[in-house]
């Protein structure tokens, strides 16, 4: 499972649009998302960059935990 560090995310709406981008580019992706702790965890085939891209353009902020 890839860990990333997400800035910005603090609502239901944000679980939701992160999920949903990360699934839209892959059907498969399990979707772990700690608002407390700002971390999304992404068990995926897509890689580091595809989900920091995915996230981002969504209108938040990731880095690799």
């Amino acid at each position: 499972m890839q860990v990333f560090t997400v800035q910005g995310m603090s609502c239901g709406h944000c679980v939701k649009a992160i999920t949903q981008a990360l699934q839209a580019r892959d059907p498969a992706a399990s979707v772990r998302i700690d608002l407390g702790a700002r971390e999304v965890g992404v068990e995926s085939s897509l890689s580091t960059e595809e989900v920091l891209a995915a996230i981002t353009e969504e209108g938040y902020e990731a880095k690799v935990a």
